[in-house]
């Protein structure tokens, strides 16, 4: 199983699986459960009760509402679509994750169940499959059902299921919003084990929930902004498509320019220099003066070599990005350009700290001495390093004392070992890191 899935989990002892299998029992009989289900959670309790009065059959297979031919076409037009990279990267971190993950339309109707093999085998026996219908009324208490049901995040653990074919298994779900007008679109859920209803796997699913609704809006701002550019550009013959582009430059040598348009998406190499500038100009909108410009990429007194750097750099995005050549006086772009350093810090701020470190693939270009990309690049690591040792998990301060930022880290390495349980088996090696750093205190 991946580390991602594999912590330590709280798992509800085996007399409480017992009492709550009865309780769900005596509910279903009519009888008296009242000191029964007193002890039952009260999400629980009330889910079963609104399950009961929509008729739900306790073993009874979700409808399937989709066939493949209605899917493929449903889902390619849903608003979830466009991030499912997303979910993947965050939610299935290997293929023996031991988890399955779906993503599910506002009516519960899952649209992408992936993950674990496996574990998609065992759970397709029990109708959970891309158009099957999970909705609570559908199949009674579930996770992504009663998280549409409340519209907030929900857990449900083992035999807490209405349905008896479900309750070998356990799952953490959150629903998903339009990031301006709220409406629901959908719901992200996680099912396996016991390790699929943890405290810690609530976090991660909240946070990819916050991710995805933060793509979304950005996604739309740029599409706006593109158009209403094209429309101000377009006087006569000169209207012009709508172009996004977006620097990627962590744990990069090279940085790469992705270019996306209604044409299609390209990928252009740039040279060490070229990326140091147009990093520069990403994070500076406002424009730089030539010195100022030349100072951050060379240093002091270096306009003459930048002058000439300047033209080779127009040259090649005249031929791979046009709408990105650089403007002068100040030196600025024509047009936005994101980079994944910007994006990283932008989950930060929303806290999003276990997808801000997913998305962290490394330090600012690590091999360039550009006194203005050493500056990024330590900015960067400084807001991912600060904001996980002020608020997130011990997961996620193991993952990052496991990076290359973090691993002879001594204060957090120190920090992870206050945070972990006396008898967990992560300490020892976290000791024994401390000892090679040359730091006794433990």
């Amino acid at each position: 199983m991946s580390s991602s899935w594999s912590a330590q989990w709280d798992v509800a002892p085996e007399s409480s699986r017992l009492l709550i299998e009865r309780a769900h029992d005596e509910l279903l009989a009519g009888s008296d459960a009242d000191r029964r289900l007193a002890d039952v959670r009260a999400l629980v309790r009330d889910s079963w009760r609104r399950s009961i009065a929509n008729l739900v059959g306790a073993e009874a297979l979700p409808p399937l509402d989709l066939d493949e031919r209605a899917i493929a076409a449903y889902r390619s037009a849903h608003p979830l679509a466009g991030v499912m990279e997303m979910v993947r990267a965050l939610l299935v971190p290997s293929p023996d994750s031991g988890v399955v993950v779906a993503v599910g339309d506002a009516a519960g109707r899952l649209l992408w169940v992936e993950g674990d093999a496996s574990v998609r085998a065992l759970t397709g026996d029990m109708g959970f499959v891309a158009g099957a219908n999970w909705s609570e009324s559908a199949v009674g208490t579930s996770a992504p059902g009663t998280a549409l049901q409340l519209d907030r995040s929900v857990q449900i653990r083992g035999a807490e299921h209405f349905n008896r074919h479900v309750q070998p298994w356990s799952c953490t779900a959150a629903p998903v919003h339009d990031p301006e007008t709220r409406r629901l679109l959908g719901v992200i859920d996680v099912t396996g084990r016991a390790e699929a209803a943890t405290p810690q796997a609530r976090l991660l699913v909240d946070a990819t929930a916050r991710a995805i609704e933060s793509e979304l809006l950005v996604a739309r701002l740029r599409s706006r902004a593109e158009r209403s550019r094209g429309f101000t550009r377009s006087h006569g013959r000169s209207a012009r498509s709508p172009v996004s582009s977006t620097l990627r430059v962590l744990g990069r040598d090279r940085a790469q320019l992705e270019v996306s348009s209604p044409d299609g998406e390209r990928i252009v190499e740039v040279s060490a220099r070229h990326a140091d500038i147009l990093l520069m100009l990403a994070t500076h909108r406002q424009g730089l003066s030539a010195e100022r410009l030349g100072e951050l990429v060379y240093g002091p007194d270096s306009v003459d070599t930048l002058r000439p750097e300047m033209v080779r750099l127009r040259r090649v995005l005249e031929r791979d990005a046009p709408h990105l050549v650089p403007l002068s006086r100040p030196y600025r772009l024509a047009a936005d350009l994101e980079t994944d350093a910007q994006h990283v810090v932008s989950l930060l701020d929303r806290g999003a700290h276990r997808v801000a470190l997913a998305t962290y693939r490394g330090p600012v270009l690590p091999d360039s001495s550009a006194p203005g990309t050493e500056e990024v690049r330590e900015q960067v690591r400084a807001a991912l390093r600060e904001s996980l040792m002020a608020e997130a998990s011990v997961d996620a301060l193991l993952a990052f004392a496991e990076s290359g930022d973090g691993a002879r880290d001594e204060e957090v390495l120190l920090l992870c070992l206050r945070l972990l349980p006396a008898r967990s088996p992560k300490r020892s090696g976290i000791v024994a890191r401390l000892s090679a750093l040359g730091n006794p205190d433990r």
